[in-house]
C-alpha cells in the first residue's frame, strides 16, 4: 500500500503513539453500562412471588415459626445464588464475545505500515483507508484516490460523498469507504468524535428479545394465570376444611413460586448466550441472539467461492500468449518454481512485460525477511508477485502516475507508471471485460502486431481450456503513452488455481443430508465455476450453472428455475441481492456470505447474513448476523449444527420444567380435591423446585445433541416450539407424575402410616420420577446407555440431586428441618413403582403421542 500512496509523512513514532494514548485515552465509545455482579444478584429477588414469599417468611419469624422461616429463607437465598451464577455466566459469555472480533485499522508508524486494533488509533496517526474500511476516528484527508465515503450512519443521506484533499476533506468515525483509497490524519478519537457526541445523547439502547423469548414470555403469563387459579383453589379448599390459614397461605405461595415458569425467557437467554459463546470458540461469532433460532431453519447456504470454499492462496500454474503455452511450477506462496516452455526455462521480452504488469498493476506487498515471506493484500495479486519473483529476483515497481481502481462492474483495474521519458498503462482483469478492448498483441520478441479474428479465436480457445481446468484466468494488457483503456496491446492470459479448503467437500455432503442446499457464488468464468463446483459436490451438470448476465437478462426464468441452480458465475455483488430475494420468494430460509462493501445489502437481506472475519469489510460485518472468524465454509456448517443443538436443548429443558411443574401442582390439587391431608410442605415444594428441577434443567441446556441432528430436514421458520406433539407430551407426562405422586401419598395413609411418612414417600416419588424424566428428556433415543451417558453434565446433576435428597432423608437433623422420616424397604417399593410408572406408560404409548 505504501508503494501506491505518496507517503510524505512517516506517521507517529511508536513512542509518540503511546504518549498520545496516555494523553487522549483509548479510541472507544463505551456508553453501555455493564451490569454489576451485585445488581445481577439482587435482580434474582425482584420477582413478585419471591418477594411475597420473603415477606411471608419474615411474618413466620415474627410469629415464632423460627425453623420454617430459617429454612425457607435459606432456600430463597440458595435459589437466588444459583440464578445469579447462571446469569452472571451468561453475562460474561456475551461480554467475552466482544473480544472475539475487533475492527482493524492500518496506520503508518515510524514509516512502516502496521495493522492494529482500531481502539489503539490515536490523535496524530496517519491511517491508510481503502474500499470496505470503516473509518476508525475523525480526521482530515491528506491524500486521496477516487475516494467515496458512505456517511449515512451520521447524516441519513444514502448517496456516498466524494472526498478530496482540498474541499471535502473531513472524515468521520463509523463511516465507510465505498470506493477508492487514501491517507487520513486523525484529529479526534472516542467520545470526542462526531459519532461519540451522538452516542452520548443516545445513551444505552435496550436489546430486543428474540421471537422465542417473546413466545415463552407469553406462555409463562398464561401458565401463571392457570397456576395461580389452581393454587387459589387448593388454598380455599384447605381453609374450607378448617386447616391453618397461615399454613395454607405459605403452601399456596410456595407452590406458585415452584410452579410458575416465570424464569423460562431468562433460561432461554442463558442457554443462547452460552451456546453462542461455544459457537464463537468454533470460529462462528453470532452477533444477534435471535439468529440462533433462525440457524436451525436454514435450507440454502449461498457461499462465496474464494476464501470460503477455497484456500484463497492463489498459485499461478499457466501463462498463455498468442504463440506460447507456459507452465509455472510451485505451490502456494513458495518462491521456488521454474517457468517452463516445452520443458525448458524461458525468458523473453513478452514475459518481461507480463511480469512488469504483474508487479505494477498490483497493490499487494511481498517481502522476504530471511527465510520468512511477509505478505499483505489480495491473494490474487500476491500470487502475481510470487510469479514475478520466480521469473526474476527483482522487478522494479515504477512510479505511479495514475490508477484506475478495480470496479466490480468493469471487472478490471489499471495503473499508469512512468517508464523513462514516457509512460505505460498496465491493465489486468476478466477476459470478457478486456478482450474487446485489445487491438494489438505482443510477440515473444516484443514486436507488436494487429490482433485479428484468427488470434482472437486462439486466445478464446486457450481461455476456455484454462477455465475448464478450474483455473481462474486474468487477462493482461498494456498501452504506451496513454491512459485510455481502448485499443490496448494483449500480453497474455495468466491462469491460477485456488485449492478447496480441507473438509469443505465433506461439510457440503453433511449439510445436503440435513436438507440444506449449497449455492456457490463466484466471479469466475462459467467453466471454471462448474469445474470447481463439480469437484466439491455442489453441482453435477453444467445446466446448474448460471451467469450474472443471464440473471440480468431473464430474471423471471431464473426465479422459476431457482431450485435447480447450484452455481452463479461471473456475478457482481449487486446480483447477490437479487439471488437472495429470488430464493426467499420461494419460501427458502437463506444464509448468504459476503466480504466486500457491496455485499452488505445482500448480507443484510438474507435470513442469516454471514460476513468474513478475516477478509470482510467492516460495513459487511456490521450488516451481518454472523461473522466467520476463519472465513471457512465448514464453520457455517458447524454453526447450523450448533444452532439446531441449542434449539433442541431449549426444547428439552422446557419440556422437563413444564412437565415437572405440572406434576407438582397436580399432586397438591388432587389431594385437595380428594379431601386428603396436605401432601407437601412449603419447604419440600421449594426444595424440589430448587434442586430436582434446577440442576437437571441447567444440565439439559448443555447437551451435545443427538447424532441425527444433521440428518433431519430444516425446521420451518414459523414452527411452534411445541410442534410435533411436544405440548401434548408435556401435559400427559405432568399428569402421570401428578397422579402417581398422589397415589404414593395415598397408599401409606391407606396402610395406616403416619402423615409424616406419607409425605416423605410422596416427596421421594416426586423427586425420583422427575430425575428419571430428566434422562428421557436428554435424547430422542430409547437407549438406556444414551440416556444415562449421553450428557455427562446431566448425569452429574442427577447424582448430585439424588445424593442431596438422600441426605435430607437420612441425616436426622435435616429430617427434622424438612419434616421427613427415614424410609424402609416397603416405602421404597412404593416409591420405585410409582416413580417408574410414568416412564413405563410414556414408553408404551410414545408412538401414539
Amino acid at each position: 500500500m505504501l508503494n501506491n500512496l505518496k507517503s510524505f509523512e512517516k506517521g507517529l513514532s511508536f513512542k509518540e503513539a503511546e504518549e498520545n494514548m496516555e494523553r487522549f485515552g483509548i479510541n472507544e465509545i463505551e456508553i453501555e453500562k455493564r451490569k454489576k455482579p451485585l445488581s445481577i444478584f439482587l435482580d434474582q429477588f425482584k420477582d413478585i412471588l419471591v418477594l411475597i414469599l420473603a415477606v411471608s417468611t419474615a411474618l413466620s419469624f415474627l410469629l415464632g415459626e423460627f425453623l420454617d422461616a430459617i429454612v425457607i429463607f435459606f432456600l430463597i437465598i440458595l435459589n437466588g445464588t444459583l440464578g445469579f451464577i447462571q446469569e452472571y455466566k451468561a453475562e460474561r459469555a456475551l461480554e467475552s464475545l466482544k473480544n472475539y472480533i475487533s475492527y482493524k485499522a492500518k496506520v503508518i508508524r515510524d514509516g512502516k505500515l502496521e495493522v492494529i486494533e482500531a481502539k489503539y488509533v490515536t490523535v496524530g496517526d496517519i491511517v491508510v483507508i481503502e474500499e470496505g474500511d470503516r473509518i476508525p476516528a475523525d480526521g482530515v484527508l491528506v491524500e486521496g484516490y477516487s475516494l467515496k465515503v458512505d456517511e449515512s450512519i451520521l447524516t441519513g443521506e444514502s448517496t456516498a460523498m466524494d472526498k478530496d484533499v482540498h474541499s471535502e476533506n473531513r472524515l468521520y468515525m463509523g463511516t465507510y469507504v465505498v470506493k477508492g483509497k487514501g491517507l487520513m490524519k486523525v484529529t479526534s478519537i472516542g467520545l470526542n468524535t462526531k459519532m461519540g457526541q451522538i452516542a452520548k445523547v443516545l445513551g444505552e439502547t435496550q436489546e430486543t428479545k428474540t421471537p422465542l423469548q417473546v413466545r415463552l414470555n407469553q406462555l409463562g403469563k398464561i401458565l401463571a394465570v392457570i397456576c395461580i387459579a389452581i393454587c387459589s383453589v387448593i388454598v380455599i379448599l384447605g381453609i374450607i376444611r378448617e386447616q391453618n390459614i397461615y399454613d395454607m397461605f405459605m403452601i399456596g405461595i410456595s407452590l406458585a413460586v415452584a410452579a410458575i415458569p416465570e424464569g423460562l425467557p431468562a433460561v432461554v437467554t442463558i442457554t443462547l448466550a452460552i451456546g453462542v459463546q461455544r459457537m464463537a470458540k468454533k470460529n462462528a461469532l453470532v452477533r444477534k441472539l435471535s439468529s440462533v433460532e433462525t440457524l436451525g431453519c436454514v435450507n440454502v447456504i449461498c457461499s462465496d467461492k474464494t476464501g470460503t470454499l477455497t484456500e484463497n492462496k492463489m498459485t499461478v500454474k499457466r501463462i498463455e500468449t498468442v504463440d506460447m503455452s507456459i507452465e509455472v511450477e510451485g505451490t502456494g506462496y513458495d518462491l521456488k518454481g521454474r517457468i517452463l516452455l516445452n520443458g525448458r526455462i524461458v525468458k523473453n521480452q513478452l514475459l518481461d512485460y507480463i511480469m512488469m504488469c504483474a508487479v505494477n498493476c498490483n497493490n499487494a506487498e511481498l517481502e522476504k525477511i530471511r527465510n520468512d515471506l511477509k505478505t499483505s493484500g489480495d491473494p490474487t495479486e500476491i500470487a502475481l508477485l510470487v510469479l514475478a519473483k520466480k521469473y526474476k529476483e527483482y522487478i522494479k515497481r515504477e512510479e505511479k502516475v495514475a490508477e484506475i481502481p478495480f470496479d466490480s462492474n468493469k471487472r478490471y483495474m489499471g495503473v499508469t507508471v512512468k517508464y523513462g521519458d514516457s509512460s505505460i498503462l498496465f491493465v489486468k482483469g476478466a477476459y470478457e471485460s478486456l478482450i474487446g478492448r485489445c487491438k494489438f498483441y505482443m510477440c515473444q520478441d516484443g514486436t507488436i502486431k494487429e490482433l485479428t479474428s484468427y488470434e482472437k479465436r486462439i486466445i478464446a480457445k486457450k481461455n476456455e481450456l484454462m477455465c475448464s481446468a478450474a483455473l481462474r484466468v486474468l487477462l493482461m494488457c498494456m498501452k504506451f503513452n496513454s491512459q485510455d483503456v481502448d485499443d490496448m496491446i494483449f500480453l497474455g492470459l495468466v491462469g491460477m488455481i485456488d485449492p478447496p479448503k480441507r473438509g469443505v467437500k465433506l461439510a457440503i455432503s453433511k449439510v445436503r443430508k440435513a436438507g440444506v442446499k449449497t449455492v456457490m457464488i463466484t466471479g469466475d468464468h462459467k467453466l471454471t465455476a462448474f469445474a470447481i463446483a463439480r469437484e466439491l459436490g455442489i453441482a453435477e451438470s453444467f445446466e446448474e450453472v448460471v451467469t450474472g448476465e443471464e440473471l440480468e437478462k431473464d430474471e423471471k426464468f431464473i426465479e422459476k428455475n431457482i431450485d435447480n441452480i447450484s452455481v452463479f458465475a461471473r456475478v457482481d455483488p449487486l446480483c447477490k441481492l437479487k439471488i437472495v430475494r429470488l430464493l426467499k420468494r420461494k419460501e427458502n430460509i437463506v444464509a448468504m456470505t459476503g466480504d466486500g462493501v457491496n455485499d452488505a445489502p445482500a448480507v443484510k437481506e438474507a435470513d442469516i447474513g454471514i460476513a468474513m472475519g478475516i477478509s470482510g469489510s467492516d460495513v459487511t460485518k456490521e450488516a451481518a448476523s454472523m461473522v466467520l472468524l476463519d472465513d471457512n465454509y465448514v464453520t457455517i456448517v458447524h454453526a447450523i449444527e450448533e444452532g439446531r443443538i441449542i434449539y433442541d436443548n431449549i426444547k428439552k429443558f422446557v419440556k422437563y420444567l413444564l412437565a415437572c411443574n405440572i406434576g407438582e401442582v397436580l399432586i397438591m390439587f388432587f389431594t385437595s380435591i380428594l379431601n386428603l391431608p396436605i401432601a407437601l410442605l412449603p419447604m419440600q415444594i421449594l426444595w424440589v423446585n430448587l434442586v430436582t428441577d434446577g440442576l437437571p434443567a441447567a444440565a439439559l441446556s448443555l447437551s451435545k445433541g443427538d447424532e441425527d441432528v444433521m440428518k433431519r430436514k430444516p425446521r420451518p421458520k414459523k414452527e411452534s416450539l411445541f410442534a410435533g406433539g411436544l405440548m401434548q407430551e408435556i401435559v400427559l407426562r405432568g399428569l402421570s407424575i401428578g397422579i402417581f405422586a398422589t397415589l404414593s401419598f395415598y397408599l401409606p395413609l391407606f396402610k395406616g402410616y403416619d402423615i409424616k411418612t406419607a409425605r416423605t414417600v410422596a416427596f421421594a416419588t416426586l423427586v425420583i420420577s422427575q430425575l428419571i424424566f430428566a434422562f428421557e428428556c436428554s435424547t430422542n433415543k430409547r437407549n438406556i446407555l444414551s440416556m444415562l451417558f449421553g450428557n455427562i453434565y446431566l448425569l452429574i446433576a442427577v447424582i448430585t440431586s439424588f445424593v442431596l435428597f438422600l441426605l435430607v432423608i437420612y441425616i436426622p437433623q435435616l429430617g427434622i428441618v424438612f419434616e421427613v422420616s427415614s424410609l424402609k424397604s416397603l416405602e421404597w417399593g412404593i416409591i420405585i413403582i410409582c416413580s417408574l410408572f410414568p416412564s413405563l406408560l410414556h414408553n408404551i404409548f410414545a408412538k401414539n403421542i
